[in-house]
């Protein structure tokens, strides 16, 4: 199969919406922040943001120790391996695959690192430690750091997004005071030119959570799939983050939102980084769509589960814990 070419974006398609009013909480000016946000989760589901408040001190720390990661010898990323955690924690190699379904190597020409918040094992099966390198004790530091940062904006964002549909600003927040974050350090070395799809950086999907913040670099990559069936570019703006709508704010909504398939396709011959947090609400979360149409209701955590079981390796839980 070749891959469909690519055009690049049309601003009208992605806004850049200046969030600062949601992130200073000025009630004046937020019903315009919010009327964009609606709009852009209408339309193409993704968004740019400016203004979002995440210092860049922090950031730039993450990308130095994320090199440092990618570049440290295989038996040492290989130590921390996802798939010896029942949480999907830790590295994964390239053209990792989720077992689940017997994948042992997927289409995928990335390796990343996963972690998410810090919690015992308990009855919620994706809570549990995160795994570090032991030879890189700053990459820990830095990634907690910037881990709570962005989860603080995403936090602002949840009740932008609450606005957006109509309701409440504290909408969503019953449903994350444990809420199933995962923030994800993606590698993607050069890639071969290509003869067909069965190989990119990231073949095309839509997200399971409530929505994603990206950072990526500057070597572009990223392509949506819009409602015409062609794969747009979504190239990086400096200092902004690319937001899009997930499966479940797509739910919420009752279909209003877009969830749209996109793809990495990493062209530029050169070593490719990005880093996303995907916000997703505690695993019991019954997700109702607010039209009413109970027959849709999905419990959050059982849908992620399945999802990432198809996507990513998974280790086995100690049956002596």
């Amino acid at each position: 199969m070749i891959v469909p070419a690519v055009r690049k974006l049309d601003l009208a398609e992605i806004p850049m919406i200046d969030v600062a009013p949601l992130v200073a909480g000025n009630e004046t000016l937020i019903p315009e922040t919010v009327a964009a946000i609606a709009r852009a989760a209408e339309g193409s589901g993704f968004l740019y943001v400016r203004n979002h408040g995440v210092p860049s001190a922090l950031l730039a720390d993450l990308i130095h120790q994320c090199e440092r990661f990618f570049a440290l010898p295989l038996a040492e990323r290989m130590a921390v391996a996802a798939e010896r955690s029942p949480q999907f924690r830790g590295y994964l190699p390239l053209e990792y695959g989720g077992k689940r379904t017997g994948q042992k190597k997927g289409p995928n020409l990335q390796e990343a690192f996963l972690i998410g918040p810090e919690r015992p094992c308990g009855p919620v099966p994706l809570d549990g430690p995160n795994q570090w390198p032991a030879g890189l004790s700053e990459l820990k530091v830095a990634m907690t750091a910037y881990f709570d940062a962005t989860e603080a904006f995403g936090r602002k964002m949840l009740k932008g997004f609450a606005r957006a549909l109509g309701q409440h600003p504290d909408f969503f927040d019953q449903n994350y005071r444990s809420p199933m974050l995962m923030m994800k350090l993606n590698h993607y070395p050069p890639q071969p030119p290509m003869t067909d799809g069965q190989k990119i950086g990231v073949s095309g999907h839509s997200d399971a959570d409530d929505f994603t913040i990206l950072w990526q670099d500057s070597l572009g990559g990223l392509e949506l799939l819009n409602k015409h069936g062609d794969w747009v570019q979504v190239p990086p703006i400096e200092g902004t983050y690319v937001i899009n709508i997930g499966d479940m704010m797509e739910r919420w909504s009752g279909g209003r939102f877009v969830s749209t398939r996109h793809r990495v396709v990493n062209t530029s011959g050169a070593e490719r980084y990005s880093i996303p947090l995907f916000m997703a609400p505690h695993y019991h979360t019954v997700v109702r769509p607010l039209d009413g149409d109970a027959g849709k209701s999905m419990v959050a955590g059982e849908y992620l589960l399945d999802r990432w079981q198809t996507i990513y390796p998974q280790g086995k839980a100690d049956a002596s814990a």
